[in-house]
């Protein structure tokens, strides 16, 4: 089959041949339509995010398509069903290989692109406001880069919850999107003080949980903006990952959690559990429009260094996706 390849000299991205995945008794193979790039992706194509012992390593956490072949312990699915799902990696290529238990049915109503769209973020997204930050109706959550791909779906989960969405961003133009999916408080995290402004918000309570993508830069103002017994959940370090000197004695003094959470390097065993529980909370969110992807631009694969060079300058609001060609 075809996939998209790295370059070991100059680390850029092109299609080229490698060999078909085999499927196992409990898999489905899938011919791959669609898929969408992630930060990660980004530090794989440079070689510092390996992937996870037997993962695939082509690069792609997610990706949409048919399914060509149901191995012998499968049971719910058929060929030619039309399934999107998270990987461990090997999205970028013309086939790839799942559990069935991770697979996810795609309404009729998306395309492959915008089904491409929804694994990563939105799973990313439930793990970490729900399974792992306890947010509840009613309760408020900052969540910063509100305009990304896990941002906007977090915004829209939090909005099902009956959850305040509290949402930053860069642009006029992505804090309108942020308030479109239904944040309650967007704010210009370069024009404002985003901890002044999610006080003023709360009753100088502070927000309940945090769903943080940014890391070292924001951590004094993440650390003013949350209230008592609240979550802070870290998914990534885009401002920094060292904090010098560190004091936790303000975070025992109001009994925050603070948790560390990747999704990649999670048992298959977790991620089975992960998509089911999902599954069951969306229901048919997807089908209705009560959720939808938020895709910013749509490339051919064989564009994907481009694709990656556009992620790199920030500018998007959504998902980047590429077609793949079979």
């Amino acid at each position: 089959m075809k996939a998209i390849l790295v370059d070991e000299a100059d680390r850029h991205l092109f299609v080229g041949e490698t060999a078909d995945p085999i499927p196992g008794a409990g898999d489905l193979l899938v011919a791959v339509k669609a898929t969408a790039l992630n930060r990660a992706d980004l530090l794989q194509r440079r070689g510092m995010y390996p992937p996870p012992p037997g993962a695939s390593t082509i690069i792609g956490l997610e990706m949409a398509g048919v399914v060509e072949q149901v191995g012998s312990l499968v049971q719910g699915w058929k060929v030619g069903d039309r399934v999107c799902a998270l990987l461990p990696g090997g999205g970028y290529a013309q086939k790839a290989v799942i559990p069935a238990r991770m697979a996810m049915s795609i309404p009729d109503r998306l395309s492959y692109e915008e089904a491409a769209a929804i694994p990563e973020v939105f799973l990313t997204a439930y793990l970490n406001l729900f399974l792992l930050g306890g947010l509840a109706s009613g309760e408020s959550v900052l969540i910063h880069a509100g305009a990304s791909g896990v941002g906007t779906a977090a915004i829209q989960l939090a909005r099902e919850a009956g959850a305040i969405s509290i949402a930053t961003a860069g642009s006029e133009r992505k804090l309108d999107v942020c308030k479109q999916l239904g944040a309650r408080l967007a704010i210009n995290y370069k024009q404002e003080d985003f901890a002044a402004k999610v006080l003023e918000f709360t009753d100088q309570l502070g927000a309940h949980v945090i769903l943080d993508p940014i890391g070292a830069s924001y951590w004094e103002q993440n650390l003013l903006s949350i209230r008592l017994d609240g979550r802070w959940v870290v998914i990534g370090g885009l401002g920094g990952n060292k904090i010098t000197p560190f004091n936790f004695s303000p975070f025992m003094g109001k009994r925050i959690q603070l948790i560390f959470s990747t999704l990649r390097s999670r048992s298959v065993a977790d991620k089975f559990s992960l998509t089911e529980k999902f599954v069951q909370f969306v229901g048919d969110k997807f089908a209705s429009g009560q959720l939808v992807p938020v895709l910013d631009r749509v490339f051919d694969w064989e564009d994907a260094m481009e694709a990656h060079e556009y992620m790199e300058q920030n500018k998007n609001i959504g998902k980047i996706v590429l077609t793949v060609n079979n």
